[in-house]
């Protein structure tokens, strides 16, 4: 089936590649940008058909990002989180859906997962303040997802919660070496009111269940976060080892090395081995990703319960290709010489970036690697990452 979305994107790139030096100077992903990819549809490609979306596979949507991240890696990141969060509301309550496309299905929410937020217990819902920080494209929404954890009577529990613009305020704190034009500032809150029904518990998530599901029925939203959102942080690390090979065959192909005597790099076995390695690499984190989102889709088709030990794997698969695409961009970076520490190229930059992304929480390795390795052992596993 032909990819649509990716096929308008391709046009945009050339556009979106001029702005990646702009877009690290402002800090924030270029207005224009954003416009762009909204009008190819990109935001809605894992909203609702009833609020105006493709309900499309995530394969189709990674495929996108990876796209977007040979031109700019910064403005893939937000571009997948921002695109992702849709299939997340999508299990929301429908009141909260309302909420946030009732009036414009355009509206974008950005997040900040971690469990910083304090809530308590008032009338119809609960009272949230906290801090939280890197929530990336956060100035291109009008709504955030932030993180809580909340005692219930079977202990404590981690709810994601929506929360409105008008409820808090951007803390401009984002100073990096990579991944600067993601805009990740903080969210602050004091006191906002949040009824119940914008909170989605992670023992529901982690159950394959959520209450959107009894008005978004696709098979899409019956997959697990822990392949669907982890591969959102994965995908443009991959992308961004794709441009980076991109863009290094063809300074190779005219590169000349005066240490060697004028040798031509085009003519240096060393050199092609380095580049083989580094497109197998990424070649193998794209297939694994995609096997692993694809089989999961034709188990929730086929109306099967999603096999725990595939959900495992789609997690190892993950940090797995986050390492791959790591080792692959490392490769061409060295490969690459002296030219590849000058700014502004795309080597430098994307070989920052990717580094960037790896340090994200859902990229902790080991204890992915630990988790499937416990699992594989027929021990009891338990992560609301699954």
């Amino acid at each position: 089936m032909t990819n649509k979305v990716l096929d308008r994107v391709r046009d945009l790139l050339p556009a979106i590649r001029e702005r990646a030096v702009q877009a690290e100077e402002q800090r924030r992903v270029p207005d224009a940008s954003i416009a762009e990819l909204t009008e190819a549809g990109v935001f809605r490609m894992l909203q609702p058909k009833r609020f105006g979306g493709d309900e499309a596979s995530p394969v189709d949507f990674y495929q996108v990002v990876r796209a977007v991240a040979t031109a700019c890696p910064s403005t893939a990141w937000v571009t997948s989180v921002l695109g992702a969060h849709p299939w997340q509301l999508a299990l929301f309550d429908d009141r909260a859906q309302q909420d946030v496309w009732g009036a414009d299905p355009d509206v974008r929410v950005s997040s900040s997962y971690a469990p910083t937020g304090k809530l308590t217990a008032v009338e119809g819902g609960f009272e949230m303040s906290g801090r939280w920080s890197f929530s990336s494209g956060c100035d291109h929404a009008q709504w955030v997802f932030l993180g809580a954890l909340l005692p219930t009577d079977k202990g404590m529990d981690y709810f994601t919660v929506l929360v409105p613009r008008t409820d808090y305020v951007i803390d401009d704190v984002w100073q990096v070496s990579g991944l600067s034009g993601t805009g990740s500032n903080d969210i602050v809150i004091e006191k906002a009111f949040v009824p119940d029904y914008r909170m989605y518990s992670a023992t529901d998530q982690a159950n394959l269940i959520g209450p959107g599901q009894q008005v978004n029925t696709a098979p899409l939203y019956k997959i697990s976060f822990g392949s669907v959102f982890s591969n959102t942080i994965t995908a443009p690390i991959i992308g961004a080892a794709e441009g980076a090979y991109e863009a290094h065959i063809e300074r190779q192909r005219e590169r000349v090395r005066l240490s060697y005597g004028g040798q031509k790099v085009s003519d240096d076995p060393f050199a092609h081995v380095r580049i083989a390695r580094a497109a197998s690499e990424i070649d193998a984190a794209i297939l694994q990703m995609e096997r692993n989102t694809t089989e999961q889709l034709r188990y929730a088709e086929a109306g099967e319960e999603i096999p725990f030990e595939v959900r495992l794997r789609a997690r190892r698969d993950q940090v797995r290709g986050t390492e791959r695409a790591l080792e692959a961009i490392d490769l061409l970076f060295k490969n690459s010489g002296g030219h590849s520490i000058k700014k502004p190229n795309p080597i430098e930059r994307h070989w920052r970036d990717a580094h960037a992304g790896s340090v994200h929480a859902i990229n902790d390795v080991e204890r992915a690697l630990a988790m499937f390795g416990k699992g594989a052992m027929g021990l009891e596993v338990t992560d609301r990452m699954l």
